[in-house]
């Protein structure tokens, strides 16, 4: 098997492959786990402890109809759910022929993001619901569950009749909403309901939008507070004042994203920093503080913007 330092690199080519040729996978709205452990993932053994390099053997050509789930070290905290955002060190071989496709340190230097959503590989998804953070697992990914469906991956020599063996230290999680305490906001700001995703809807006040910046917490979470450089991950939708109507958001697009405050626009800024993870705050962001008398995007010049965030977690 290949030295694990002559594959690191390929981490960010092997991540937009899981996630460029996916298509909607089985995951499940509850945390009933859509895979568990089977004959072909309990084939592949693992030897090492979590955070370090994993000795990994299995049998070629190892070949399985259904994606399967082998608990190899267990993890604690809350369970994994869908759309959530975590960060993962593994290593990805072709069950056929053994060959590595990519290996990672395990040290913490290589962990990456992944968005357990319709965006990613469904075994890769279907295969880390409902295991928790410090676990590390082994996956065994039916074709079907990979790249299968698209006739197979040229560039990493994986055929469309392939499994892929997988093994995976969940390194980090981040909340899939705002887990904060609930607090009251002062009259005159947006009223915002949730959907039971968590989703805002934002209810515009009737009269004039305010001239200055205004920010109410919504929810306040107890996580670390996030500073200016800060890179933060969360969920976000914007409205605008006059016309009423959603220009952008992070729900609606499926994926949170991350930010860092000094490089959004001034009151979005303003609105983050500061403030705690598993918070939900609302921001009432007027054109001085936004993009002024230019236009951007969908957002007219002279607009004043009302944005929610739910802040997940800070890299």
């Amino acid at each position: 098997m290949r030295k694990a330092s002559a594959l690191i690199a390929t981490a960010g080519l092997v991540m937009a492959a899981l996630t460029a040729c996916a298509s909607p996978g089985t995951a499940q709205a509850s945390c009933d786990a859509p895979v568990s452990a089977g004959a072909a993932s309990e084939l592949v053994k693992v030897s090492g402890d979590f955070g370090s390099a994993p000795e990994v053997t299995f049998p070629t050509p190892l070949k399985s109809a259904s994606t399967q789930r082998t608990e190899v070290i267990a993890g604690s905290g809350d369970n994994i759910v869908p759309g959530q955002k975590i960060t993962a060190e593994f290593n990805l071989y072709n069950g056929t022929t053994g060959a590595a496709i990519q290996q990672s340190a395990f040290d913490g230097s290589t962990a990456v993001p992944i968005i357990l959503n319709e965006s990613t590989l469904p075994g890769f998804v279907d295969g880390l619901l409902c295991a928790q953070v410090g676990a590390r697992v082994a996956i065994v990914i039916a074709p079907e569950d990979a790249f299968g469906p698209a006739g197979g991956n040229e560039q990493f020599q994986v055929a469309a009749t392939d499994s892929l063996v997988l093994v995976v230290d969940i390194v980090k999680a981040f909340l899939p909403r705002a887990d904060g305490a609930d607090q009251l906001v002062a009259n005159g700001l947006p009223a915002v309901v949730l959907d039971a995703d968590g989703t805002p809807g934002i209810v515009v006040p009737s009269g004039d939008a305010p001239t200055e910046l205004e920010i109410g917490v919504l929810k306040k979470g107890t996580g670390a507070k996030v500073l200016e450089d800060s890179t933060v991950t969360l969920n976000y939708t914007g409205v605008l004042w006059k016309e009423k109507t959603v220009f952008d958001s992070s729900w609606a697009n499926g994926s949170p994203v991350e930010f860092v405050p000094t490089e959004l626009i001034p009151g979005m800024a303003a609105a983050l920093t500061g403030q705690t993870v598993g918070s939900q705050i609302v921001a009432v962001i007027p054109p001085t503080q936004a993009y002024g008398k230019t236009a951007s995007g969908a957002v007219p010049a002279d607009s004043t913007l009302i944005f929610v965030f739910d802040i997940l977690g800070i890299n």
